[in-house]
Formats: C-alpha cells, structure tokens, sequence
C-alpha cells in the first residue's frame, strides 16, 4: 500500500519546524556537533545554541563534555546510518571474524547512541549451542558488555543527565542503583573490559572492550557474546591476552583506514 504524500502546512512555524528537524538529526545520528546542527537547519549558530538549549531543558538532548550533543533516552534510537560507521564495520570485519573462529563464540561490533548501544554487525559461531546474529539489535547500554565499555568512558556528571534526568522509566535510576553503576563502571575502566551475566538475556554471558583511537578515546566497542555455560572460559589469562590484542589490532586498523574522527558519531 502506498503512502500518502504529506504536504507541508502552508503556514510553517519556523522555530518548531526546527526543533523538530533537530530532534530527527539527534535521533539518525546520535550525537552531533552545534556547528553541524546550525549548518543543516541554515541558521546562525547562536540560534542552534538557543534550540537546543531548550531541547535540553525539556529532556529531549543532553549536551555531552565535548560539547557535542546527544539524544537522551526520551528520543530512544535511530537508524545508524552515517558512512563512518559502514566503512568501521567493514574495516574491522576481519577482526571480528578471527575473534568468531579463535573462540568459536559469536563477535559483535557496536555503538553507543545515548542510553542504548545499537549492534552493527555480528559473526555467528558454529557451535549447536550459540548466541545468534545480533546485528540492528538495540540495547540499553548498562545492560550489556560493549555497552558498559563505552559509558565507563563517561564522566559522573553525563551519566547523572542520562540516568537521573528526563529521561524515560525504562532508562531511569534510583540514585542506590547510580552509585551502583558509577562503581562498577570504574571497576570496567580500570580493568579494560567489561562483563554481562545474563543482565540482557536469560542464559547469555558477554565480554566487551572498547575500540579506541590513538588517542584512547572509545569509537566504538566489540564483545563475545556465548551461553553462560561457557562464559567463564572466556575470563581466562590466555583468552584476556587475545581480546587485548585484538583490541590494538582494531585500533591500527582504524588508525590506517583513516577512521579516527567519525563524521556523526
């Protein structure tokens, strides 16, 4: 069946027209620059900095420590669909499928959109009892590996805005739970990686890292995902020492293919 063809309203409110193109590119994107925002809508920066202050204060963005900004939880998450993120996934697909056939455990790859991290891409193990293609699924970030990498990255004051805000129920903590996840968060940075014991799926156990830039700053993040039953052997010294080095190795990859500035991440 087709769709109709909406009209615009011959009388358009121009601040609203641009609130609501703000939250599309918030939602598509997920996290994007002022400057990049006023550059699409056609509008000096300062009137961008004053939309999405109000944006901000009625919890549809959060404004990030690199004074980018993000959707917050209200907007839930879009399609990711930049060109950075096509050419990261194919970049690091190699590494990916080695991870796949070194462990015989399926490998993800994923992003962060605010509260929720939406997979990428997914190589599926061969095992009869496997975790299967996770790809286009979305998440919320705490309750998952990769997730849990990338937000230890974050300041306590963005994951105050992102947990104890506007956001939605589904995202909103108590503050026990946020001083919960503040502590377990700077266990996951200090140690490099990050675990998921059936917190996101009955019977499903996760170890995540982040990728990272020359820099050290997380681009994205990739886990091993495999029944709980088997989960343990994954935290072995041998099996740590080849997730790290698969770690630098997607960091090289990225650094060599020129991908260490994403274009709307």
């Amino acid at each position: 069946m087709q769709k109709n063809y909406i009209q615009r309203p011959p009388y358009p409110i121009a601040s609203v027209d641009n609130a609501l193109r703000i939250l599309q590119i918030l939602r598509d994107q997920g996290s994007v620059r002022l400057t990049d925002i006023a550059t699409d809508l056609g509008v000096a920066v300062s009137t961008a900095h004053r939309l999405m202050a109000m944006l901000v204060y009625r919890g549809f963005a959060i404004q990030e420590d690199s004074k980018r900004y993000a959707p917050s939880p209200v907007l839930g998450v879009g399609a990711v669909s930049s060109t950075w993120h096509r050419e990261v996934r194919q970049v690091l697909q190699p590494a990916l499928e080695a991870l796949c056939a070194r462990f015989d455990e399926t490998s993800n790859l994923m992003v962060r959109v605010g509260a929720h991290v939406r997979f990428l891409y997914s190589v599926e193990a061969t095992a009869i009892l496997r975790v299967g293609d996770r790809a286009g699924s979305v998440l919320a970030a705490r309750s998952t590996s990769g997730g849990k990498a990338l937000l230890s990255f974050q300041s306590p004051d963005y994951l105050a805005r992102l947990y104890l805000g506007n956001g939605t129920a589904e995202h909103r903590l108590s503050p026990a739970e946020f001083s919960e996840l503040l502590n377990e968060l700077a266990t996951v940075r200090a140690r490099g990686y990050a675990t998921n014991r059936e917190e996101s799926e009955s019977g499903l156990g996760a170890i995540g890292l982040p990728v990272l830039d020359s820099a050290g700053r997380p681009l994205a993040a990739f886990s091993l995902a495999t029944p709980i039953s088997r989960f343990d052997r994954l935290l072995t010294p041998d099996s740590l020492a080849h997730l790290f080095e698969a770690q630098q190795d997607m960091t090289r990859a990225l650094r060599d293919a020129g991908l260490e500035q994403p274009d709307s991440h």
